[in-house]
């Protein structure tokens, strides 16, 4: 299965907050949610942890090395400074996509 992002595409983390439907195992960082950042690449297909944490079938997602600019997320943050991070695609939609 090809991935749905491609390294150098905008993305944004979506704003939504499953943890209010009683799941609490999320593995995508609070302060991300809404936020705009760049795909590094790929990492492959794994299953999900957020289904693997309470023993339910889990599908295998792609996860993505994604490159944020950190005074987007902490204005304190030096210019230049950025965070990688790893998120599952299901977290992620394209950045010109409406929130």
């Amino acid at each position: 299965m090809t991935p749905r992002f491609a390294p150098g595409q905008r993305v944004r983390v979506r704003p939504v907050w499953p943890e209010a439907l009683g799941r609490l195992h999320l593995r995508t960082p609070h302060y991300l949610r809404g936020q705009a950042g760049v795909i590094e690449r790929c990492l492959g297909r794994f299953p999900n942890p957020e289904d693997l944490a309470f023993r339910r079938p889990a599908a295998e997602r792609d996860l993505y090395h994604v490159l944020f600019d950190q005074r987007a997320i902490w204005p304190e943050a030096a210019p230049g400074d950025t965070l990688l991070v790893e998120i599952f695609e299901h977290w992620l939609e394209a950045a010109d996509a409406q929130a």
